[in-house]
Formats: C-alpha cells, structure tokens, sequence
C-alpha cells in the first residue's frame, strides 16, 4: 500500500531550502541533528529562515537531556502541540516575516537562520567554551534560545506556561558542580 502523502526531499519541493542551508557544517557534532531537523521544519512550513522555534522543535525532538531540563507532564505536552501546530494555524502570521528583536547584532556566516536563530547559535559555542567544553550541548543551545525574550521560541514556552527564566535557571543548575 502506498503512503497517501509521499516524502518529499527538499529539492523536490521546488527547491525551497533555507539560503545557506549548509552552513550549519560548522556547528558541533551534537547539534548538527538539531540543526538538520530545524532545517526540515523551515522548509516543509515554507519559511524561508530557520527560526528559534524551529531550533526549539528539533531540540525537543533529539536532546532528550534539553526536554528533562524542560519537564515532564502537561505542559512539555502543550508545549509540543504549540510547535506541531506552527504550520497549520499556529505561527502562520510567521511566515514570510524575519525573526529579529533588534537586541542582538546580526550574526554574520549564518545565512538561512534568523538574526536571533544565529545569535542563539553563536551563543550556545560560547556558553560551551565559558564552561570549558569543546562543543556546545543542546541545554547550552536551549539556554541560548530563551535568552532574547523577543524569540518566538520564547513566546512557544510562554503559551505552554513555560518561563524563559525558569528555564535558564534549571540550565544554570544543571551545570553547577554536585558535593
């Protein structure tokens, strides 16, 4: 029996990737899954950049160290049917618009992610390399996604009944040292 929606590549979709999709060769090992699935989503929902609640998404989806630091229970379950629905009513006044608080100074190199998707990139190395880490983890991208609370990835959480600061305090005790 053949699938009734057949998979599409993204060429076969009329070639709507992300400019620069391959720019996230330069990302870590660890978030290259993250960075590939955020990709994906961008291009099926038909926005042109990747976005912080694409990254939030695909972080969900392959960090299963990043949901913990979310949560179990209901909201964790509200807040991946806010991310499901982005591309059939959710997040549609989204498209076609570019993600940018004006709060952080646009990234450069990182063409196909939103200035505040790449800001959060960029953040998540740096928060690694402050811990002495070689790579950033997906709780350091996490952290980097609710920093800017103009980030649409904030705004998901905040419909879940989700904190952004909250979040970053749980990642800030995740990584303090246990006696």
């Amino acid at each position: 029996m053949q699938p009734r929606i057949p998979r599409q590549s993204a060429g076969e979709q009329g070639d709507r990737r992300p400019d620069g999709a391959d720019a996230d060769a330069r990302f870590s090992a660890r978030l290259a899954p993250v960075v590939s699935g955020a990709r994906r989503r961008a291009v099926r929902d038909g926005d042109p950049q990747i976005d912080t609640a694409h990254l939030l998404h695909s972080l969900l989806e392959y960090d299963p160290e990043a949901r913990a630091v979310l949560g179990e229970g209901p909201r964790l379950a509200r807040l991946l049917g806010y991310l499901v629905q982005r591309s059939i009513g959710y997040g549609l006044r989204w498209q076609s618009t570019v993600e940018d608080s004006g709060a952080v100074p646009v990234v450069s190199g990182a063409a196909g992610f939103s200035p505040l998707a790449a800001a959060a990139m960029e953040d998540a190395g740096a928060r690694a390399a402050r811990r002495g880490a070689d790579e950033a983890c997906g709780i350091d991208l996490l952290a980097a996604l609710v920093a800017d609370p103009q980030a649409r990835a904030v705004e998901v959480l905040g419909r879940a009944a989700i904190d952004a600061r909250t979040v970053l305090t749980r990642v800030d005790s995740h990584f303090e040292p246990t006696s």
